[in-house]
């Protein structure tokens, strides 16, 4: 479909009263949105709303407890932020393994939730720092924030539970409690630069030899990023000794169900998990 429109809004309230009106490709990055139109995934919609102007969707900032990471918060953002490395290493250290240089400074922490790749590399540490969305609508001609769980915003592969008037505004972090260690590892055929064959993150606060409050979160080993419910319940509240771990290691290579596709097989993967979540749980015993 052609472009009849072009918009750029200045406000959020602008923004979000665009699109209710229909019709709308969001334009932030276009990192994921440009190479997917060219390719004939995807089709403009009438009307191209360019929302890098938009200044309630930048910056990253800590307030009464809660990170907040702008939608247009940049990967290169998350590397460099100060904030985002004292109190959120994970994301940080998956900020590192993201794409390349060039990328890094044009695409978008909400492009890429939004664009709900399987295989996205800021998720699985977003979910291990049970992370929420932020999304906003003005339907009735007043602004409304919803937020939700960012374990619950994924439906399939490029596809979210946000409404077609919705705008994901920002993402929204609860600073880390004392304690907190949080270990991410992304597994491909280059350590930046490729789709991850995996990548997982696991967090939890730690008490002597034990991980309380337990995430693990997977990615490229499901529809959607997820969480590892029963790996997190072999792991909660017990020592990190070999035996459990490698009960914690055997029940994330169990829980997943992987396809085999150009960058792996499903055996291959299921493999990788087992092997990587041994030696990240090895190294927060250890730590």
């Amino acid at each position: 479909m052609t472009i009849e429109r072009y918009v750029s809004p200045l406000t959020l309230d602008e923004a979000a009263g665009i699109m209710s009106q229909g019709g709308v490709t969001v334009l932030a990055g276009g990192t994921d949105l440009m190479p997917q139109v060219h390719s004939g995934k995807l089709k403009f919609k009438p009307m191209l709303m360019n929302i890098r102007r938009v200044g309630e969707l930048q910056g990253i900032s800590m307030q009464s407890g809660v990170i907040r990471i702008g939608a247009l918060a940049t990967i290169t953002d998350l590397l460099t932020n100060e904030l985002v490395r004292e109190q959120l290493p994970a994301l940080a250290d998956a900020a590192d393994h993201f794409a390349s240089n060039q990328i890094r400074n044009a695409g978008t922490v909400g492009g890429s939730l939004c664009n709900a790749s399987p295989a996205g590399d800021v998720a699985p540490p977003l979910l291990v720092y049970n992370a929420q969305v932020e999304l906003v609508s003005r339907p009735n001609g007043s602004m409304q924030v919803r937020t939700l769980p960012l374990a619950e915003f994924f439906t399939g592969p490029g596809r979210t539970r946000m409404e077609p008037n919705e705008l994901l505004a920002a993402v929204r972090v609860p600073v880390p409690k004392a304690g907190t260690i949080a270990r991410f590892v992304k597994f491909g055929t280059r350590p930046a630069l490729d789709i991850s064959t995996i990548s997982i993150a696991i967090g939890g606060v730690k008490k002597g030899r034990a991980l309380h409050e337990v995430r693990v979160a997977l990615g490229a080993v499901a529809p959607v990023p997820l969480r590892a419910a029963l790996t997190e319940a072999a792991l909660e509240g017990k020592d990190l000794d070999a035996a459990l771990i490698d009960t914690a290691a055997k029940t994330a290579h169990d829980e997943i169900k992987p396809i085999s596709d150009i960058r792996a097989s499903a055996w291959y993967r299921q493999e990788l998990v087992h092997n990587i979540v041994k030696r990240m749980l090895t190294d927060v015993a250890q730590s």
